[in-house]
């Protein structure tokens, strides 16, 4: 009953916020999105059917001129999972404040490393059965953590975080993440986006990661190359990501492949059809390969995104 209560006075307090800052010096944005599915999910031998929510969202976030070139920026967002049956479904994502100017930004809180951030769009079934999250490490959103990214030089930016050893996923010892990146992600500003990426001690994983995207002919062709080993020991592993989008009018058609050594391969495909600058069907089909599995997951699914 008290969470009830505590995501209702949630609510309310951003409505309150929203409405007082229009009159206010320190404007601020409620955003969000609902990326709803349905699926039939074939995993381990078994299947099932879902009405399943993907990374939903809400969100706050503003930024506030302090002068002489400085600005305050900030975030709270959490994932609004709507197919959770408890009513249990705020999870905490991005929430940091932090200060820009000609030096760069600056921010602490709970966020993404810079690892993560450097993989740019090149993930095109992102928050879907095909997530390169399901066979790589390094997608880490991670609290008690520092971020700083430098200006543009040149079209390169370079970045660190730093993860507090009192961080949960840091099992008492720091951690940092570092990344140099060139061009822009969403490929509007230049034809070429690419990172390189490193994790030392982060969230138990050290991790070497390098990351292209680029246009040829139309279609967007993106690559990923890692390699990730186990803090507490073990064996570097190798695996890599492919992936291609092509527009035809509303219409994006995309595929991707993905392997890594002694966990195994994905491959998915799939379409987007836009009805609107905020709004989107779209279908899927991803199967997963496990090694030592005896049978592949498979997943397909058709769903409706909405971002306000």
């Amino acid at each position: 009953m008290m969470n009830v209560f505590c995501k209702s006075l949630l609510a309310s307090a951003l409505a309150t916020v929203t409405l007082s800052s229009a009159y206010a010096a320190d404007p601020i944005t409620v955003y969000g999105k609902l990326n709803v599915t349905a699926q039939s999910n074939d995993v381990a031998g078994e299947s099932e059917t879902t009405i399943q929510s993907n990374a939903s969202r809400l969100g706050v976030k503003g930024a506030f001129d302090l002068g002489n070139d400085l600005e305050a920026f900030y975030k709270i967002e959490y994932e609004v999972d709507t197919s959770d049956d408890a009513k249990e479904n705020f999870k905490a994502r991005s929430q940091y404040v932090g200060l820009k100017g000609n030096f760069g930004a600056a921010s602490v809180g709970r966020q993404d490393t810079v690892l993560k951030l450097s993989q740019g769009k090149v993930d095109q079934f992102g928050d879907l059965a095909g997530d390169l999250k399901s066979l790589f490490k390094g997608d880490n959103r991670l609290e008690q953590t520092f971020t700083y990214v430098t200006p543009s030089m040149s079209g390169v930016k370079l970045g660190v975080t730093y993860a507090a050893e009192a961080n949960a996923k840091q099992s008492g010892d720091a951690g940092y993440s570092i990344a140099a990146m060139y061009g822009d992600k969403k490929l509007k500003k230049t034809s070429i986006y690419a990172a390189v990426a490193m994790d030392s001690e982060v969230a138990g994983y050290d991790i070497v990661r390098a990351t292209v995207q680029g246009k040829v002919a139309g279609v967007k062709l993106g690559g990923m190359y890692q390699t990730q080993e186990k803090v507490s020991g073990g064996d570097s592993i190798n695996g890599f990501l492919v992936s291609a989008a092509y527009k035809i009018d509303a219409v994006v058609l995309k595929g991707q492949f993905q392997d890594m050594e002694d966990k195994g391969d994905s491959w998915s495909v799939g379409a987007d059809y836009k009805l609107g600058k905020p709004t989107k069907l779209f279908a899927f089909y991803t199967s997963r390969s496990e090694e030592g599995a005896q049978d592949d997951d498979k997943f397909v699914g058709v769903g409706i995104e909405h971002k306000f």
